[in-house]
């Protein structure tokens, strides 16, 4: 064990730098053998089977490929979940659960309300609000067959009911989903510049999904007029929209949701201090 963690921490860190290889690591010996950090030291002398060694030594290979850690493991933490992810679907970010923690806040003392995600990919916001929520109708849905399928998985693996819908989020009709008219519409759009790929790192660029990630540098609003458009037809009088965004646009979202009809229009900062949130509400008359 001593040995398999010198050989790991020599190949990673210079990649990866030391605090975040050592979080892969505990991320690895989690998964292969159910340990927890302290483990890792307390079976530091411990002979390693052949089995666990050669799986240690794949998983050194795909990450020094930049392929991303939690695809190689299968999931990712979320919310307190464990979510299934594949290179079909994004992975859930940090900035993420704190736009459930927006919604949860905002609507945690409601019972049964209808909420739509729109975008879902692996469902992560969608099985976190069915959590989280009290007696929730839940719809999601995404242009990717795939990611329906990852985001089913999740949602009957943690023991949530959730409809499912095949829709594009940018031809999207008044009468296109059912269970409007709706009382949250929630969303995590495509919203990366094409222009923005230059400082992103590999193993975003290289392994996951584009399509859930970039929109053209001249349509950057292009998924939020769309769903804008198609939220201020069905949600309820005086119910609530909820973006993540693009700090780069924050601003101009800002006005276009206030053409669209809304009010209430609020930019809110995310952990790092970045505008990275927009909530809205249909006027009540």
């Amino acid at each position: 064990m001593k040995e398999t963690l010198r050989l790991l921490r020599s190949r990673l860190r210079p990649i990866y730098g030391s605090g975040e290889s050592e979080a892969m690591i505990r991320l690895i010996f989690a998964q292969l053998k159910g340990w927890r950090p302290v483990d890792i030291v307390l079976h530091e002398d411990d002979e390693l089977s052949p089995y666990i060694k050669r799986k240690v030594q794949e998983i050194a290979d795909r990450l020094m490929k930049h392929e991303p850690l939690q695809y190689i493991l299968g999931h990712a933490r979320f919310y307190g979940l464990d979510i299934e992810v594949n290179p079909s679907v994004l992975i859930p970010r940090p900035e993420t659960e704190e736009l459930v923690d927006i919604v949860v806040r905002a609507l945690g003392n409601r019972e049964d309300m209808h909420v739509l995600d729109a975008c879902t990919g692996s469902g992560c916001i969608a099985v976190a609000l069915a959590r989280n929520l009290r007696f929730p109708h839940i719809t999601a849905f995404d242009i990717s067959e795939p990611a329906l399928d990852t985001a089913r998985n999740n949602a009957e693996r943690l023991r949530t009911r959730i409809s499912f819908l095949k829709a594009d989020a940018l031809h999207l009709s008044d009468d296109s989903l059912l269970g409007a008219p709706w009382d949250a519409i929630v969303s995590n759009p495509p919203y990366i510049g094409d222009l923005e790929m230059a400082g992103m790192e590999p193993n975003v660029l290289e392994y996951e999904p584009h399509s859930a990630l970039f929109v053209p540098d001249k349509e950057p609003l292009l998924f939020y007029e769309a769903l804008g458009n198609y939220a201020v037809k069905t949600l309820k009088k005086g119910a609530g929209i909820y973006f993540e965004i693009n700090p780069l646009h924050a601003s101009a979202l800002q006005r276009l949701m206030l053409s669209l009809g809304f009010t209430s229009v609020e930019l809110i900062r995310d952990m790092s201090g970045k505008q990275r949130f927009l909530t809205a509400r249909k006027p009540d008359v």
